[in-house]
């Protein structure tokens, strides 16, 4: 399955809600869910009632949105996730947000999850002192991710070490050197975002 080169806004449309794909224009007046709410398509305006399985069903497809991956690679996650000691969603939720691209995102480098995944590509970053260019690579904690000192004098890197983001507690950033270090693993009330992980779980161990 390729991966979804659409409007960033449908995505939003469909799920109902803000998926803040694109950075801080999602803050804005522009963002398109200010302007036409409904569900993208000829029916978008018609929303049945949902079983529980479409329940189910639409919270697996937003998280996937919210994290920007394909069906395989979420489905890989939670494998993973369920062969962890303790709660399997908890788990779940704890590898999407140390992915290499998550966290960059988390540290303030990158307006959005999509365009972190792009500078990671692009090999921006390092890790523990070595470039590293895979977005899936799942960190761990004394893991350092710093931007490359020949990417520190592009303006996008400029612009950032004169803004004051707010980072998660398990992340030890330092915005004048523009690296981060993980000092914990991120807890369930860590991540800020509305998801009902149950549901993804529910769903999977159908």
């Amino acid at each position: 399955m390729a991966r979804y080169t659409g409007p960033s806004c449908r995505l939003c449309r469909r799920e109902g809600e803000k998926l803040f794909l694109k950075g801080d224009r999602c803050y804005s007046d522009k963002c398109a869910m200010n302007k036409r709410a409904t569900a993208p398509g000829q029916h978008g305006t018609k929303r049945g009632k949902l079983s529980n399985y479409g329940i189910q069903l639409r919270e697996k497809q937003k998280v996937k949105r919210y994290y920007g991956l394909l069906e395989s690679q979420f489905l890989k996650t939670y494998e993973n996730a369920t062969k962890m000691a303790g709660m399997t969603g908890e788990n779940f939720l704890r590898l999407l947000e140390v992915r290499f691209d998550n966290v960059v995102y988390r540290m303030g480098l990158a307006s959005s999850r999509k365009e972190a995944r792009q500078l990671v590509t692009h090999g921006h970053f390092t890790i523990n002192g070595k470039k590293a260019d895979i977005p899936s690579m799942s960190l761990s904690i004394g893991d350092v991710v710093a931007v490359r000192e020949k990417s520190q004098t592009s303006q996008k890197f400029k612009d950032i070490m004169e803004k004051s983001a707010t980072t998660p507690s398990w992340i030890e950033s330092d915005v004048e050197k523009l690296e981060g270090k993980i000092v914990a693993m991120p807890s369930r009330e860590d991540i800020d975002l509305p998801i009902e992980e149950h549901l993804i779980i529910e769903l999977y161990s159908r």
